[in-house]
């Protein structure tokens, strides 16, 4: 067995939540670890949206993903934590009271007194849509986020979906965009209010297309899209021009893993904790972010770690107090 890394604190995720962890748990000179399946710091804001505005942050008028993630890191920075990427959590041991070990599918072994899981909804895949051939298009053409939004100067681009990533990009691509279209298969939309109103504003100026239906085919050659075949709600058929397809159905989350490190589960997916201090049914090993089961820490995933890592801080530092007294 490889030498065992020592910590304080083991986190698996470095997103969002993980990071602001970091912050917390080093006010109370505790040094952390993080694991994280990706090549880069910052989970999904940064592996799938980074340009993505980013307006809801008290104090903070505007930023990006990237840029909450470039916060975060100078925030952190003085608490020195060590990040371990492209690497999967495989087993957790308890070996102690308290003290846990860690080992990851390139063989690396920890051993921290604590365990945090913020780890979203684990790995997660962007939903494919039932369109036929959709595959060949892939990387080339057909895109689930938008990395670098300079890629979508001047291209006739299509937009799917009815979510707010798909409204959000709509209106952020639109002034880049030679031709920009959004198509959803009905009126009503699960986005923002705002930015549903933004959009037909667009829509209203000719600056953007609107139109109700469901793409049923593509056609193009060597993965180059030329046009989407669209069946409109009446059922006729026409075709949408574009170079770039942007389908926003959603993401797949698969928890992976963690369903065999003796931690109880809510539906398979999401762990239940007691929300005071986000731990779970294993003493010493916490939950923080979209993992959680309820308080729809889906809906707030940004607030999460602001939330969610401070109270899981609280719950150490009072119990590092008590191991004192005693």
């Amino acid at each position: 067995m490889n030498e065992p890394i020592k910590t304080d604190v083991l986190i698996i995720g470095a997103g969002p939540c993980g990071l602001f962890a970091v912050f917390e748990l080093g006010l109370l000179n505790m040094k952390a670890h993080l694991v994280d399946i990706l090549d880069k710091i910052g989970g999904q804001c940064a592996e799938l949206y980074p340009e993505k505005p980013i307006y809801d942050i008290p104090g903070v008028p505007f930023t990006t993903a990237q840029g909450l993630v470039d916060g975060l890191m100078a925030q952190i920075k003085p608490f020195e934590p060590s990040f371990h990427l492209q690497e999967m959590v495989e087993t957790i041991e308890k070996i102690g009271d308290p003290l846990f070990r860690i080992k990851t599918d390139q063989g690396k072994v920890f051993e921290a007194k604590v365990v945090m899981i913020a780890a979203g909804g684990g790995s997660f895949q962007p939903k494919r849509p039932p369109i036929p051939g959709i595959e060949a298009y892939e990387e080339n053409s057909v895109f689930y986020s938008v990395r670098k939004m300079e890629a979508f100067r001047d291209k006739r681009v299509l937009i799917v979906g009815g979510g707010d990533s798909a409204l959000d990009w709509t209106l952020n691509l639109a002034p880049l965009a030679s031709h920009l279209t959004l198509l959803h298969r009905r009126e009503q939309f699960r986005a923002s209010p705002d930015s549903v109103n933004k959009m037909m504003a667009l829509a209203g100026e000719g600056k953007i297309d609107f139109v109700l239906g469901q793409v049923s085919a593509l056609e193009g050659e060597g993965g180059r899209l030329a046009k989407a075949i669209v069946k409109r709600n009446d059922g006729s058929d026409f075709h949408i021009a574009c170079d770039a397809l942007l389908p926003f159905f959603g993401l797949t989350m698969k928890l992976g893993p963690v369903a065999n490190w003796g931690i109880e589960l809510k539906d398979g997916e999401l762990i239940p904790v007691d929300t005071a201090a986000f731990e779970s049914n294993v003493p010493g090993i916490y939950v923080a972010g979209c993992v959680v089961s309820g308080s729809k820490t889906s809906e707030i995933f940004i607030e999460n770690g602001r939330f969610h890592g401070k109270q899981i801080a609280d719950d150490l530092k009072t119990k590092l107090q008590v191991a004192r007294v005693k």
